[in-house]
C-alpha cells in the first residue's frame, strides 16, 4: 500500500503543453508532422495513415485497473443525445499522475465526417479551449454556452494516501485494509465524477441544433492527432478575472447610472428570477455540500470508532471456556450490524453527492452562463441606445449621417438578433432546469427509501439474531 499511496501522491507539477501563442486549429504545421509520422511508419513497415498506440496510456491503465471508467454516474444526461446525427461519448479514461486522458467516442452520419464512428484522446486543457472558443465566437453571442467541466481534483484522496503510505504504527492490519478499501474507493468516485462532467459538456454541445455545427467542435472529435493546447498561465488567468470584473462594472452602469431600462417585459422578468435564482441555488449548493460532508464524517466515522472495542470485547470473550464465554456472538455481531451500517451510511452520502450536490453545482454553473447570455443582450441594447443617440447628433450637425445611420442599422440588426435567439434559449433552459430538477429529486428519493429500508431490514434481522442467543 505504501507504494501504490507514494504511485499516487503528486511529485511534480502539471506541464504545460505548447508554447506561448495562442491556441491553435490544426494548421500547416500538424498536417507536416502528421505526413512525418506516415513517413516514419511506412518506413518501419507499418500502415500509413493508421494512428499509432498510445504507450504512455496503456502503462498507465495496466498499472492502475480501477481507473477504468466503469458506469457513468452524471446526474445530468437526460435527453442530451436525442440527436441520433451525432452522438458523442466517453468510452474510456486514465488518471495519470498530473492529468487525465479522455477518449472520446463519436457516432455520426453527418458527411462533414470521413468515417461513421471514431475516437480521439483528449485532455482536459483541450476541453477548456473548445469552450473558450464558443465563448470568445460573436456567433454564439445569442446562446448559452454550456459550463465547461471542472478541472480534475484528486489532490486531497492522493494526500490521503499517501498519509496512509507512510504508516501509523497504532492501527492493526485489518483496519489499515479497511481504509485503504475506503480511500481508494473516494478516488476513483471522484474520477467517475470527473469523467461524467466532461461527457455532459460534449453532449451538451452536440444536441445544440446550432454549436454542434462548429468547426472547431469537428476538428476536437475528429483530428486524431495532439491539438497542441496549452493550460492559461497566470498572466491569462488574471486577464480573465480583470474581464469578470469588468464586465461586472458595466453592467451595473448599464442598469444603474445609465438608466437603461428594458425594453422587453419577459427579459425583465428572466433577469430578475435568474438574479435570485443564482443567488439561492448558490446557497443551496453550499449548504447541501455541509450536509453531505456531515454525514460522511459524523454518522459514518461514528459507527466506525464502536468497532474496534466491540471486536476487542468479543476477543477476549473468545479466550474464555465455552462454557463462561456467554458474550462472545452478541460483541461480534454488534460490530458486523456497526460496519455494514457504516457502509450504508456511506452509500447514502454518495447518492446525495450525487444526485443533489453535483446536480445544484452543475446549474449553478449554468444559470451563470443564462446571466452571461443577458449581459450581452443588455450590452447590445445599451450600444444600440448610443448609436441612436449618435445618429440623432449627425442630423443634428448635418455630418456624417450615412456612417451613423449604418451604424445604427447594424446594432439594430445585432440586438434584434440576439433577443429572439436569447428567448428560446431561456425557454430550452427553463425546460431543460424542470426535467433534470425532476428526475434526480425523485431518484435520490427512491435511493433514500431502499437504503432506509435496508437499514431497517439489517437492524431487525440483528435483533431477531441476537433475541435467539442462549
Amino acid at each position: 500500500m505504501a507504494s501504490r499511496a507514494a504511485s499516487l501522491a503528486p511529485n511534480q507539477k502539471a506541464r504545460l503543453r505548447g508554447g506561448a501563442g495562442p491556441r491553435p486549429t490544426p494548421g500547416r504545421a500538424d498536417q507536416a508532422r502528421e505526413r512525418a509520422d506516415q513517413a516514419r511508419e511506412r518506413a518501419s513497415g507499418g500502415q500509413p495513415g493508421k494512428p499509432r498506440a498510445r504507450q504512455p496510456e496503456r502503462a498507465v491503465m495496466e498499472k492502475h485497473p480501477e481507473t477504468r471508467k466503469e458506469s457513468k454516474p452524471s446526474s445530468l444526461s437526460a435527453d442530451l443525445q436525442a440527436d441520433s446525427s451525432l452522438q458523442v461519448e466517453i468510452s474510456d479514461a486514465v488518471s495519470e499522475r498530473d492529468k487525465v486522458k479522455f477518449t472520446v467516442q463519436t457516432k455520426s452520419c453527418l458527411p462533414h465526417f470521413a468515417q461513421p464512428e471514431f475516437s480521439v484522446v483528449r485532455g482536459h486543457e483541450e476541453f477548456i479551449w473548445l469552450h473558450d472558443t464558443y465563448v470568445e465566437n460573436e456567433d454564439y453571442a445569442g446562446l448559452i454556452i454550456p459550463p465547461a467541466p471542472p478541472r480534475p481534483d484528486f489532490e486531497a484522496s492522493r494526500e490521503k494516501l499517501q498519509k496512509l503510505g507512510e504508516g501509523d504504527s497504532s492501527i492493526t492490519r485489518e483496519e489499515f485494509a479497511k481504509m485503504k478499501q475506503e480511500l481508494e474507493a473516494e478516488y476513483l468516485a471522484i474520477f467517475k465524477k470527473t469523467v461524467a462532467m466532461h461527457e455532459v459538456f460534449l453532449q451538451r454541445l452536440a444536441a445544440h441544433p446550432t454549436l454542434h455545427r462548429d468547426h472547431n467542435f469537428f476538428v476536437f472529435l475528429e483530428y486524431g492527432q495532439d491539438l497542441s493546447v496549452r493550460g492559461k498561465n497566470r498572466k491569462e488567468l488574471l486577464g480573465g478575472f480583470l474581464r469578470n470584473i469588468v464586465k461586472s462594472a458595466d453592467e451595473a452602469l448599464i442598469t444603474g447610472m445609465s438608466g437603461l431600462k428594458e425594453v422587453d417585459d419577459f427579459f425583465e422578468h428572466e433577469r430578475t428570477f435568474l438574479l435570485e435564482y443564482h443567488a439561492r441555488i448558490r446557497d443551496a449548493c453550499l449548504r447541501a455540500d455541509r450536509v453531505m460532508h456531515a454525514h460522511k464524517c459524523t454518522e459514518a466515522q461514528g459507527a466506525l470508532s464502536s468497532l474496534p472495542p466491540l471486536e476487542s470485547l468479543g476477543g477476549v470473550e473468545s479466550k474464555k471456556r465455552p462454557s463462561q464465554a456467554t458474550h462472545q456472538g452478541s460483541f461480534l455481531k454488534l460490530a458486523e450490524l456497526f460496519e455494514r451500517l457504516r457502509k450504508l451510511e456511506g452509500r447514502v452520502a454518495s447518492d446525495e453527492d450525487l444526485k443533489l450536490s453535483d446536480m445544484l453545482r452543475y446549474y449553478m454553473r449554468d444559470s451563470q452562463a443564462a446571466k452571461d447570455l443577458l449581459y450581452r443582450r443588455l450590452r447590445a441594447l445599451a450600444d444600440y441606445e448610443n448609436a441612436n443617440k449618435a445618429l440623432d447628433k449627425a442630423r443634428t450637425r448635418n455630418r456624417e449621417v450615412r456612417t451613423a445611420e449604418s451604424h445604427q442599422q447594424r446594432c439594430c440588426q445585432r440586438f434584434e438578433s440576439l433577443s429572439d435567439s436569447a428567448k428560446q434559449e431561456l425557454m430550452d433552459f427553463k425546460s431543460r432546469r424542470v426535467s433534470s430538477f425532476r428526475k434526480n429529486l425523485i431518484e435520490l428519493a427512491e435511493l433514500e427509501l431502499k437504503h432506509a429500508k435496508a437499514s431497517t431490514l439489517l437492524l431487525r434481522n440483528t435483533l431477531i439474531a441476537l433475541k435467539g442467543e442462549p
